[in-house]
């Protein structure tokens, strides 16, 4: 993808590569970064940028700019070129070729790394980004002289360059856990630092006793804070260094962009592949092959958050993907040929099973006690799913078995559809009930009906009899009555209900009507 020369410019900053001379035409575009070597044939292309490492001499430099025009380069980078005189400003007028001076505290190697995590800006789906990041790293380390880390809001490193060494114990704990310490995320929240650099756009120091200072800057896209980057330094940084690190950070800004955009064009187009494996049809079978997914011997996990990410904003939506890229991986570590998405608010696996049904119930309670410490969620299993036919029949037991789990209120609980069978079916008959516009009669509505309009507890007490299998002491010790009141409210409650409690069937009729619509109705 083509990024103008002004912007190339605008972004690397001054502290790094600065305009020698331009050619009359601002809209430059550049396609790509090549290496000067005087033993081989200049192969630059269209709208390339040439480095040319070793290039001295007005002469030198005028040739240069000749070939290069010639092949429709975009411009030449020479190092500590200073003020061109007029034969080389004119020579770049002719050409059309920019004329670009990289300054002496930079290196080609820095130069290259930055250039290139900037013109692959937009590159969805790069393989190659995590490595891009690290090179960005070691590029800022090199212009501060100090070891770099690139870290997420969260305070996990993303990257990290080299010399790490040279700092202390708790930057190596750092990189080595990939997390910044929590004692030190505490500190820095109680500081009130991480509210200061989250406001700044400078570079702030931090001196905490016992460890190297930090200086770090927010890394940001206009006011979105999108992670920060940090330097272990011995001493303050010069005014020199702090521009270079400023510089930095934008550059770091483009490739979080970047990644960003490439994981969420992937997590959309996996999403979409397995919500048609789940829904079944004509394209689960090719949804299915794309994905390399296994299609017999499965079985579905349907795995939802509740308590306070059970919202819609944008925290929440956060919230619920991590929870869902967690069992991704859990899964995945499980099986090469598992799967998981996020469908409508509720995280979906695919999961191959080569021993026993057991064996899924044990991956969902591991997967919640490993993330029970971050997240309160359920999860429902499906059936053993024999072809990929039958995988979405699988989901809707998984789905079921959800429900039943948030009927109860219950949390960090996973259950097999087989176990809740029942209790999913009267779910079922109360919707259908509800989508036919079927409320509830006879007795249980003559006596949910006086409730209401007399304030009086009789369906608590049906339903404590009911429950307790007509044992009155223990009915009466339910709702916490003497088993005379409670004798006497149960003959009140038959007489306005009109209800037979000796007859089995009418028994049943208000047992499940107490299922499907409680006994507060």
């Amino acid at each position: 993808m083509a990024t103008g020369l002004k912007r190339v410019l605008e972004d690397l900053g001054s502290t790094v590569l600065g305009a020698a001379a331009l050619p009359d035409e601002g809209h430059t575009e550049v396609t790509g970064v090549h290496i000067y070597d005087p033993l081989d044939e200049l192969l630059v292309a269209p709208g390339g940028l040439l480095l040319g490492v070793g290039v001295e001499g007005e002469r030198r430099i005028a040739e240069l700019l000749g070939e290069l025009g010639e092949r429709g380069a975009a411009g030449l980078v020479v190092k500590s070129l200073g003020v061109p005189g007029p034969a080389l400003r004119e020579r770049v007028r002719e050409t059309g070729v920019a004329l670009l001076g990289l300054t002496r505290a930079a290196s080609w190697a820095q130069l290259a790394a930055l250039l290139r995590s900037l013109l692959s800006e937009g590159e969805v789906g790069d393989t190659e980004s995590e490595a891009d990041l690290f090179a960005v790293a070691n590029a800022v380390c090199a212009l501060l002289d100090a070891p770099v880390t690139i870290e997420d809001r969260s305070s996990r490193v993303l990257a990290y360059s080299v010399r790490q060494e040279e700092a202390d114990e708790f930057r190596v704990e750092t990189i080595l856990g990939r997390q910044v310490p929590e004692r030190f995320v505490r500190l820095y929240e109680e500081m009130g630092f991480f509210r200061r650099l989250y406001q700044s756009r400078e570079p702030l120091h931090l001196d905490v006793d016992g460890m190297l200072p930090r200086v770090a800057i927010a890394v940001r896209a206009g006011d979105e804070i999108l992670g920060s980057l940090w330097a272990a330094v011995r001493e303050p940084l010069s005014e020199q260094r702090k521009a270079a690190f400023s510089d930095a950070a934008k550059i770091v800004a483009l490739h979080l962009l970047r990644q960003r955009a490439g994981a969420d064009a992937q997590r959309r187009l996996r999403t979409d592949l397995l919500a048609t494996v789940l829904a079944g049809g004509e394209q689960a079978a090719e949804a299915a092959a794309r994905l390399d997914l296994a299609t017999n011997r499965v079985c579905v996990l349907a795995a939802q958050l509740s308590g306070p990410a059970e919202g819609q904003n944008a925290r929440a939506e956060s919230e619920r993907q991590r929870f869902c890229d967690a069992l991704a991986l859990h899964v995945g570590a499980i099986h090469p040929r598992a799967a998981a998405a996020l469908v409508g608010g509720v995280a979906y696996a695919v999961l191959p099973l080569t021993g026993s049904r057991s064996r899924a119930r044990q991956v969902a309670e591991d997967f919640l006690a490993r993330v029970g410490g971050r997240h309160s969620a359920n999860i429902g299993i499906g059936r053993l799913a024999g072809s990929i036919t039958e995988i979405a029949l699988s989901r809707a037991d998984a789905d079921r078995a959800l429900r039943v789990l948030q009927a109860r209120g219950t949390s960090g609980t996973a259950v097999d559809f087989r176990d809740v069978h029942f209790e999913s079916l009267l779910l079922q008959l109360g919707d259908l009930a509800a989508r036919q516009d079927q409320p509830p009669s006879g007795p249980y509505e003559r006596l949910a009906r006086h409730d209401r309009e007399h304030g009086s507890d009789l369906m608590p007490t049906l339903a404590a009899y009911l429950e307790a299998f007509g044992n009155i002491n223990e009915a009466a010790a339910a709702v916490q009555v003497h088993p005379n009141t409670f004798r006497y409210r149960l003959r009140r409650l038959c007489e306005i209900a009109g209800l037979d409690l000796g007859d089995h069937d009418a028994r049943l009729a208000m047992m499940l009507q107490l299922k499907m619509y409680g006994s507060k109705s």
